[in-house]
C-alpha cells in the first residue's frame, strides 16, 4: 500500500496529500502558489470565525472554548485563538511532532484575521441575516480549510494534535478527535461559551464543505524520493 495519503472526494475524486517532513515541505516546489494558498486559506477560516461570532447561533468546540475563555480575560478573540494554538503546538513537543511552516502560520494567521473581519463586518440585525452568516460561515471555513490543507504546509497544531495523540496511544482517529471536541466543547460552555443550533450544523456540514472543496484546490506535488516506488530495484529475472 503506498505511504502517500489518498482521501476519497465522492465517487470518482481522490487527493493525494503527501506525508512530507517540514524540510521536505519546504523544497516540495510551487512555492509561490502554494504560499498564497496557505495565507489565503487562513484568512478566510478566520473569516469565518468572526461570521459565526456575529451571527450568534452557536459556535464550533474550539470556538465555543476560545470564546469561554475570553470571557474571563480582558484580550481580543483573535489574541485568545493565538494563544491557545501556541499552548496546544507545545503539546506536540512530548509527542515527537514537528511543525510545518503551515502549521506555525495557522496559529497566527487565524487570529489576527479573525480579530480584523470582526472589526469590517457588522452583527447582522434580522434573523435570517444571522442565518445567512453561519451558513455562509462554514462554506467560507470548509473553503479556507481545503486551501490551507492543500497547500501541503503541514496541519493545524490541533489537528496534529489529534493525529499526534493517535499515534502514540494507538486510539483511532475518530475517537480521539470526538474526545477532543467534546472536552474542549464542555469546558468551553461551563467558561461561558455560546453553545446553539449552529455548533451542531457544523459538526454536520464541515467535513462535506471541505470534501468538496478539497479536490479542487490541493496543489500536486511529487513526492520525495523516500515515497516513490524503488523501480530500479526490481530486475527481472
Amino acid at each position: 500500500m503506498s505511504p502517500i495519503q489518498t482521501l476519497r472526494a465522492g465517487a470518482s475524486r481522490r487527493v493525494e496529500l503527501l506525508p512530507m517532513t517540514p524540510m521536505e515541505q519546504l523544497r516540495a516546489g510551487r512555492t509561490v502558489r502554494r504560499v498564497v494558498q496557505l495565507f489565503a486559506g487562513l484568512w478566510l477560516y478566520g473569516t469565518a470565525m468572526a461570521m459565526f461570532i456575529l451571527a450568534e447561533l452557536g459556535l464550533d468546540p474550539w470556538d465555543v472554548f476560545h470564546y469561554g475563555v475570553q470571557q474571563h480575560i480582558g484580550l481580543s478573540f483573535g489574541t485568545i485563538v493565538i494563544i491557545v494554538g501556541a499552548l496546544v503546538l507545545l503539546l506536540w513537543i512530548p509527542l515527537r511532532q514537528w511543525p510545518g511552516f503551515g502549521t506555525v502560520m495557522n496559529v497566527f494567521v487565524i487570529g489576527i484575521a479573525t480579530d480584523v473581519m470582526l472589526g469590517l463586518l457588522e452583527t447582522p440585525s434580522a434573523l435570517w441575516l444571522r442565518w445567512v452568516f453561519l451558513l455562509g460561515g462554514i462554506v467560507v471555513n470548509g473553503l479556507g480549510g481545503a486551501l490551507y490543507i492543500g497547500s501541503q504546509y503541514g496541519p493545524g497544531p490541533r489537528d496534529g494534535l489529534m493525529t499526534g495523540l493517535a499515534h502514540r496511544t494507538g486510539l483511532s482517529i475518530r475517537l480521539v478527535r470526538t474526545s477532543l471536541e467534546v472536552s474542549v466543547l464542555a469546558i468551553g460552555w461551563l467558561l461561558g461559551g455560546v453553545v446553539g443550533l449552529g455548533t451542531v450544523l457544523y459538526a454536520l456540514l464541515i467535513g462535506p464543505a471541505v470534501q468538496v472543496f478539497l479536490p479542487l484546490v490541493t496543489v500536486r506535488l511529487t513526492p520525495p524520493s523516500r515515497l516513490r516506488p524503488q523501480k530500479d530495484l526490481i530486475r527481472e529475472p
